[in-house]
């Protein structure tokens, strides 16, 4: 593990000190920063532990916590993705299984948690197509809330991490459905507005499969690979067209379809 210390930015791994902090009473909130209160929890924890007392969490503080909460752990582990879900996906799609690591390894976003949470990325511009899909006027609501509502996309307002998730509870006090849509969820980043078209009964069964599990968060990606005619791309290791397919045209900019190649190659 990362050591960390006050004003650590490793906000996954401080997430989960947090969570463990809170767990042993000693933290009231989890935000990801590595702040005054979370240095005196450690130091509590440090101290009621008979470690040395610095606020550093280093190897010795690390495994005084994962002896304490081994339960925890593994409710985090138990939803990771595993090699027998990438076979099942391969099968089930008719594609190598080569190229499906390839497009897990390239198109996700690793970790498909931060922690207990799904990640996720809220998009303002889709917020504001929504809202109008509904017969809201965005336009009545953009005052005060300019970093969640916006005509066109940008990246201006993004906040990464478990911020996204402020910025999404501040668009449900919008409107809680719409919002739920405007967010891309989990490892491929699936967008909410996709759920009925990948066969979900609407988005609030997506959300919750995506905060099950990082194998649903892999068989919607199948879902969308299917729905937008990419399979074809993945069984002739077409990286080209699956990258204009999946990432839109500003795919070479990024060099999807170069990474894709080169995935599949180590893989094979």
């Amino acid at each position: 593990m990362d050591v960390l210390k006050k004003g650590s930015r490793k906000e996954r791994a401080v997430i989960l000190l947090q969570i463990m902090l809170a767990e042993a009473g000693l933290l009231s909130s989890v935000d990801g920063k590595f702040g005054q209160a979370t240095d005196e929890a450690v130091k509590a924890l440090q101290r009621q532990s008979g470690l040395v007392v610095d606020g550093i969490v280093g190897e010795k503080t690390w495994t005084t916590l994962f002896l304490q909460f081994p339960d925890l752990l593994q409710r985090i582990t138990a939803k990771y993705l595993q090699e027998a879900d990438i076979r099942s996906a391969a099968s089930d799609l008719n594609v190598e299984l080569a190229a499906v690591k390839a497009v897990n390894e390239v198109e996700s976003t690793g970790a498909g948690f931060i922690v207990d949470k799904p990640k996720i990325l809220f998009e303002g511009h889709i917020f504001w197509r929504e809202l109008k899909k509904k017969g809201i006027d965005p336009e009545g609501h953009r005052q005060g809330n300019e970093d969640i509502l916006y005509p066109k996309w940008t990246t201006a307002h993004y906040q990464g991490g478990l911020a996204e998730y402020d910025r999404l509870e501040k668009a449900k006090g919008i409107d809680e459905e719409a919002a739920l849509r405007s967010a891309s969820w989990g490892i491929f980043q699936i967008m909410g507005f996709n759920a009925e078209e990948l066969g979900y009964s609407d988005v609030y069964d997506f959300v919750e499969r995506m905060f099950s599990h990082e194998r649903h968060h892999l068989q919607a990606f199948c879902a969308y690979v299917r729905k937008h005619n990419l399979v074809q791309a993945l069984q002739l290791k077409d990286w080209r067209a699956f990258a204009r397919g999946y990432n839109g045209p500003r795919y070479e900019k990024n060099r999807y379809h170069i990474k894709l190649a080169r995935a599949y190659e180590r893989y094979c």
